[in-house]
């Protein structure tokens, strides 16, 4: 899951739309029980038949509970059980009710989500992943490099107060994205195509998948603390730096799996067997922004 915090019109949507195109193609398995769930909400394209890619879910910030996590009167799914295998995109997100948030918080721990009415109640998988865009205070300049902010502190608190420390803390990669010079953009060469990123995800899930053998998890974000423990470990140099962080930092035994995961993941993808200091310190700074935002 990741959170990207920066000024209005600086790419944060852009990137988050260039995401899907990044991802692994579905198994067959995953690709069947996507074609599931949108049967039964009723948004199954007729022509297709089976769905072969992974979905982008993109609710407005007006969404309700019922909305994202499902609901009315037959226990239809909502956008977390749409966005099952796929992206659950969600834009400006202090401007969603902090209702709607809180209620996120169950599904990405669990990946699944039991839809309770009276006559009935549904259980609907929701492994997804959470990608959320958001201006730092009202104006949308605090913290950036080269626009003023006019925002009181107070202001910027009461505008992202709305995102709790829990749902923070289910959050594995905060990252700024703060404007860039007009130099930059018009000069700037080629960027490297989606194609060429997708060889390496695809060569890091490999890894993954090889590793997870006889496990129920199929990547290192559905990992527990039985995998983490039997085929993560880190070494001495590694879980010193850890411990500094944690202190430091006052971190969560959820935010030190989650550091782990996805220094496993850095790994993955340059291709080491082991977990590196260098993959510990990365992953320890995409965890740091609520300290700065929220100085907690």
């Amino acid at each position: 899951n990741i959170l990207m915090i920066g000024p209005p019109g600086m790419g944060k949507t852009m990137l988050a739309k260039a995401i899907p195109s990044i991802l692994p193609e579905l198994t067959f398995e995953e690709a069947l029980e996507v074609t599931k769930i949108q049967s039964i909400a009723g948004t199954l394209d007729d022509s297709v038949g089976i769905v072969t890619e992974r979905p982008f879910r993109s609710p407005h910030h007006t969404a309700t509970m019922a909305a994202l996590c499902g609901g009315g009167a037959h226990s239809r799914p909502g956008e977390v059980s749409l966005a099952d295998h796929g992206v659950l995109f969600l834009d400006e997100l202090p401007e969603y009710s902090r209702q709607a948030l809180e209620s996120l918080r169950q599904p990405l721990e669990d990946r699944k989500i039991v839809v309770s009415r009276a006559m009935q109640s549904v259980e609907y998988p929701c492994n997804f992943m959470l990608v959320a865009s958001m201006n730092p205070c009202p104006c949308g300049n605090y913290g950036s490099k080269n626009r003023e902010c006019r925002c009181t502190r107070s202001q910027i608190q009461k505008y992202i107060s709305k995102l709790s420390g829990p749902l923070l803390d289910r959050i594995d990669i905060q990252v700024e994205v703060d404007s860039i010079d007009y130099d930059d953009i018009a000069h700037s060469k080629l960027s490297e195509p989606s194609s060429e990123i997708k060889k390496r995800v695809d060569s890091a899930r490999a890894l993954q998948k090889k590793r997870l053998e006889g496990y129920h998890a199929k990547s290192n974000a559905e990992m527990g603390e039985k995998e983490l423990t039997e085929i993560c470990a880190i070494s001495k140099e590694c879980d010193d730096i850890l411990k500094v962080a944690f202190e430091n930092l006052n971190m969560s035994a959820r935010g030190r799996s989650r550091i782990i995961k996805v220094a496993r993941t850095i790994a993955d993808i340059e291709g080491k067997a082991d977990i590196e200091p260098s993959h510990i310190a990365e992953a320890i700074q995409y965890r740091t922004l609520d300290r700065k935002y929220w100085e907690r």
